[in-house]
């Protein structure tokens, strides 16, 4: 009977009045609504106990004392905060899950943010170097069309997976490369080396891809003697090693507005792989040189 009746003030606290707390934040109306009718009940249940003992003839001194009532408002009040504490307990390991998830979906739009500046980036550019082989008349439009094609697939459904294939990516850029040949009609040195197993490794979807871009639009040119681009991925265990370097054109306007598509790859770097990565670029008057280490 004792166990039972701390019981119900327990819960009757855990269920009722610290919800209300939580929620409200106001300890005088917990005062009011907890531990006044907590003394009440503690008398009533002490004039319970008396009333049952003497309806069986017993007239035991010890509910009658002082002691009792200490001993039973001592053991209700220990039980009762034993289970609050409980309560408080599950009460922030609840918030700090949805607070984390909060976060979570925050980061996770952000990315989403982030990977859609690039899609038009990349298709405006495209297009251009489209439009510039339709109006020439050239035979490799209907090539440049097949690979713009592959790599709008990858764009629109393989990147919007948190992970990818590290092999289609380096398909990805594979395609780029060939329509930048095309574009400067193969007569740019343009590099790129894989090394090691590449099979089975994920990595973020168009990670690499501005490094590159900034490689063929700020760097070589068709018209430029000594354009030249070396790109090349490095598999080492479980690391990425991804390099690029380049000729550097001249034009300090065109260098100037490369800054949007590199902060956009330096947070999601942020995002996708907090401290398991390192950046370094080495900037010189006739070269740019960038290298990108990934903990995959």
């Amino acid at each position: 009977m004792h166990l039972s009746f701390a019981m119900l003030i327990a819960y009757s606290n855990y269920f009722i009045m610290l919800p209300r707390y939580l929620k409200h934040q106001k300890a005088g109306r917990y005062f009011i609504e907890f531990v006044i009718p907590f003394a009440i009940l503690i008398m009533c249940r002490v004039m319970l106990q008396r009333f049952v003992m003497e309806s069986f003839g017993f007239h035991e001194r010890y509910y009658y004392s002082t002691f009792f009532v200490v001993q039973l408002t001592f053991d209700t009040l220990l039980i009762t905060i034993f289970v609050g504490m409980l309560r408080f307990a599950t009460g922030w390991f609840e918030l700090e899950a949805r607070r984390k998830q909060m976060e979570n979906d925050k980061l996770t739009n952000e990315l989403k943010f982030l990977k859609a500046q690039i899609n038009p980036h990349f298709l405006f550019n495209t297009l251009n170097n489209l439009y510039y082989l339709a109006y020439s008349h050239s035979p490799n439009t209907t090539e440049v069309i097949a690979k713009l094609s592959q790599m709008m697939r990858y764009m629109i459904y393989d990147s919007n997976y948190p992970k990818v294939l590290l092999s289609k990516e380096i398909e990805y850029m594979q395609n780029y490369i060939s329509l930048e040949r095309l574009r400067l009609n193969n007569e740019v040195p343009i590099d790129f080396v894989v090394e090691g197993e590449v099979e089975n490794k994920l990595i973020t979807p168009l990670i690499f891809i501005t490094f590159l871009e900034n490689a063929f639009k700020h760097g070589v040119s068709a018209n430029t003697a000594d354009s030249w681009v070396k790109i090349s991925v490095q598999l080492k265990e479980n690391q990425c090693i991804y390099t690029v370097e380049n000729s550097k054109l001249k034009s300090i306007e065109q260098r100037e507005k490369s800054g949007i598509g590199l902060q956009n790859v330096k947070r999601r770097l942020e995002l996708s792989y907090p401290n398991h990565y390192t950046l370094k670029t080495d900037d010189q008057s006739d070269r740019y040189f960038v290298q990108l280490n990934l903990n995959l």
